[in-house]
């Protein structure tokens, strides 16, 4: 729609105007449900980390984010669900993407599905969960159904308003159908944690988490699109399986916005060489993707801009239950991103305030 967008802090108007110019694009600001750095800092160095990467994504289109923790010792988990809870506090971040919780990626999941995450898996008990729960930050969570105790977990995280992510994980198909069940029993809201990575593949007689997350009709779908984790044919078949329910997420970490050469994730060092970075092993270790690249990706990959931007907002907020952003409607934040005709970042609005000083 050609139109124009009259702001303060929320949205006031959103007018049809054909004579608009043709080559600016202006879309709901971006939402990363699972970020874990980049600019250098990471969720697990506490507030100034956290700081350092809403600032780096806001730059890059995002104005909405949750840190996301790694499977560290619990005490290394639980202070970095303090920062974040601090930098909430404390307002937010000048100049950076609103903080709207936290993504509790470790440490509930399978000791034999680690990806790059540090081996400080625990299981979650009553106890455990109710500790993190009381943080009052925890908005997104991922599980290995498998484990002792997760479908219990899950209800308590669901019924507490906690996106429910299934990940990191060898259960087989059934085992993630039941969970999957159960949480929606009880209303609460689910989705796959970076869908085809850390949870195996799918096979016409084994369909394995992928499947039964793909063929589930509620579950969400988060998809690292960097071209590095995931195949655009595999892009594609989440995109027909799960219209309007696919979340593109980065999983960056704290190289993002450095370019390539040495850093490190969980006390591992990772090198980052031509985009890609990988653990001593060959590992990926999580990406150094931004979410202006993921929409660009997601077009290039045959989907309109229109249903491409939904991927980036109106689906990652609706996962996680946030009604008052992800569309350009009237009474809604006024949180934007400008992009050229070639989707290009020109300017980012979080609720109303200019991001990028001099967008030229």
């Amino acid at each position: 729609m050609s139109g124009e967008v009259s702001f303060g802090p929320t949205l006031e108007a959103v007018t049809p105007r054909p004579e608009a110019p043709a080559d600016v694009f202006i879309l709901p600001g971006f939402v990363d449900t699972h970020v874990h750095g980049g600019g250098g800092g990471d969720t697990m160095d506490g507030p100034a980390g956290v700081r350092t990467l809403a600032r780096l994504h806001a730059r890059h289109g995002t104005t909405t984010l949750l840190p996301t923790t790694i499977t560290h010792p619990w005490d290394r988990v639980l202070a970095a669900l303090a920062g974040v809870r601090e930098v909430m506090d404390a307002g937010g971040v000048a100049g950076g993407a609103d903080i709207a919780g936290a993504h509790l990626e470790g440490p509930f999941i399978s000791p034999g599905r680690l990806g790059a995450q540090p081996p400080n898996t625990v299981l979650p008990t009553p106890d455990l969960v109710a500790e993190v729960l009381a943080t009052g930050v925890v908005r997104a969570v991922t599980l290995a159904p498998e484990l002792p105790g997760a479908t219990g977990a899950a209800l308590t995280f669901a019924q507490a308003g906690v996106r429910v992510g299934i990940g990191h994980t060898r259960a087989d198909a059934e085992t993630v159908t039941a969970l999957l069940g159960a949480v929606h029993a009880v209303g609460g809201r689910s989705c796959a944690t970076h869908l085809f990575n850390a949870m195996g593949g799918i096979e016409g007689r084994d369909p394995g988490p992928p499947g039964a997350l793909l063929a589930d009709p509620h579950a969400y779908q988060e998809v690292i699109l960097d071209l590095i984790h995931v195949h655009p044919t595999s892009f594609r078949l989440a995109h027909a399986a799960a219209p309007g329910r696919v979340v593109l997420v980065t999983d960056a970490m704290r190289a993002a916005g450095l370019g390539d050469g040495p850093s490190e994730l969980g006390g591992q060092p990772v090198t980052v060489q031509d985009g890609r970075a990988t653990l001593e092993n060959g590992s990926l270790a999580g990406s150094v993707l931004t979410l202006d690249v993921a929409l660009r990706n997601a077009v290039q990959s045959g989907v309109p801009l229109p249903e491409a931007s939904r991927m980036l907002s109106a689906a990652p907020a609706a996962s996680l239950g946030l009604t008052d952003r992800g569309r350009l409607e009237a009474g809604l934040r006024a949180d934007l991103t400008v992009l050229d005709r070639e989707l290009n970042v020109l300017q980012v609005y979080v609720a109303g305030l200019p991001v990028l000083e001099d967008p030229s």
